[in-house]
């Protein structure tokens, strides 16, 4: 049998003859409990606000895109293509061109992206899904679908052949302009869509055939700018990284949407340490109850432990005593704050109870990965605390 065991979990189930130190312990446990409490309800908060984060550019970016290390565009034949079919884990993928132009409407100008993407598009993202009006461009025509946010800056809406929108592409090549008016390419292309995401998505981009978008930049019938890729559920990122770099001889980078998106993750991160580390603090502060609440224990305890270490008992088991005693009250503190955090979490996540705007729910996302940073934390500092008062346990005292 364990003797410091046994004697800690008896001192945790009794009270004390002295009711202050019983009020000290409660007041102790409760700062464990709502700590734990608090730290999981904030971790899950801020998960589900991440995700939601995420979600815009999600609709938006692919899993993988390549781009040439060696300039804007890059050259892709036949066999290329039918090796990346072939690649196991990948499901689709499609060839785009991105480039900065000028859009020109009814007076007013705007410098944003055209992207110009193939039929296979739809198959990588799912930006169809988030069309405010209109329809998806058709391949091969002076089609394009636009932002919300520059449908708006423009006044623009579709169909609208009184008024066109004209894209001008600085034409490539070297020397002096003699003619401003030849210094570009340009036409008129047709709004058929308006897509909204988010306020910043939605003025990147204007979507266009990429027949139109060659044309538009001069290039060849292979020549792109990216491929972005769909993989399978479960594929192995860094194998099809592997394959694509050898079928294309090491010219080109492969990133995921973390990469695609690094300043986002980053912040992200960053504000989810800064969340863990300032409820940490608050949780340190709490045990600070905890450390007290077993020093005037040991007080309180002082002639039983007289009467143990003169039985034989050594003083490195009586500090055992308190420190499993600390620990043990540390664990089912977080044990009973863990259960009262996640009920808020899931009732939250399941009905809905608090709202953002009347048809936007806070966003929580209940994670095994926040139980066992909250249970962790909660013992390793338990158990820290409960080693600084245990040691007060000494010769010294109970002479």
């Amino acid at each position: 049998m364990n003797f410091p065991l046994y004697i800690a979990k008896r001192y945790i189930l009794s009270n004390s003859k002295n009711n202050a130190i019983n009020i000290i312990n409660r007041i102790a446990s409760m700062g464990i409990i709502v700590g734990a409490m608090a730290l999981f309800v904030v971790l899950s908060v801020f998960s589900g606000l991440k995700v939601f984060s995420l979600s815009f550019t999600n609709d938006i970016d692919p899993d993988l895109k390549i781009s040439s290390i060696l300039g804007k565009s890059f050259l892709i034949s036949p066999d290329q293509e039918s090796k990346i079919k072939k690649i196991e884990g990948l499901a689709s993928y499609t060839k785009i061109i991105e480039e900065r132009v000028l859009f020109t409407f009814d007076g007013k100008q705007e410098v944003t992206y055209l992207k110009g993407v193939d039929a296979n598009f739809n198959q990588v993202n799912a930006i169809e899904t988030k069309l405010f009006n209109g329809q998806w461009l058709k391949p091969d025509t002076y089609q394009v679908v636009v932002g919300y946010s520059i449908a708006q800056k423009f006044s623009m809406g579709l169909l609208d052949f009184n008024r066109q929108l004209e894209v001008l592409v600085p034409k490539p090549g070297k020397g002096a302009i003699e003619n401003p008016e030849q210094a570009f390419n340009k036409t008129d292309v047709i709004p058929v869509g308006i897509y909204a995401i988010s306020e910043d998505l939605d003025s990147k981009y204007v979507f266009a055939d990429l027949g139109l978008a060659q044309e538009l930049l001069e290039y060849k019938t292979n020549q792109v700018s990216g491929i972005e890729i769909k993989t399978k559920t479960g594929a192995d990122e860094s194998a099809i990284t592997e394959q694509l770099q050898t079928i294309f001889n090491n010219k080109i980078t492969v990133k995921n949407r973390a990469q695609l998106n690094e300043s986002l993750y980053k912040m992200l991160n960053t504000e989810n340490i800064a969340v863990y580390l300032i409820f940490t603090l608050v949780i340190v502060v709490a045990l600070f109850n905890l450390i007290g609440a077993l020093i005037m224990m040991i007080l309180d305890k002082k002639g039983n432990l007289k009467t143990l270490f003169n039985l034989g008992t050594e003083i490195k088991d009586l500090r055992k005593i308190f420190l499993l005693q600390g620990t043990l009250l540390s664990v089912f503190g977080g044990i009973i704050g863990l259960v009262l955090g996640i009920i808020i979490v899931l009732l939250q996540e399941y009905f809905q109870l608090i709202m953002i705007t009347p048809t936007l729910a806070y966003p929580v996302i209940f994670s095994l990965e926040n139980v066992l940073i909250v249970m962790g934390t909660i013992v390793t500092l338990g158990f820290i605390a409960s080693l600084i008062a245990s040691s007060r346990v000494s010769k010294k005292l109970l002479e």
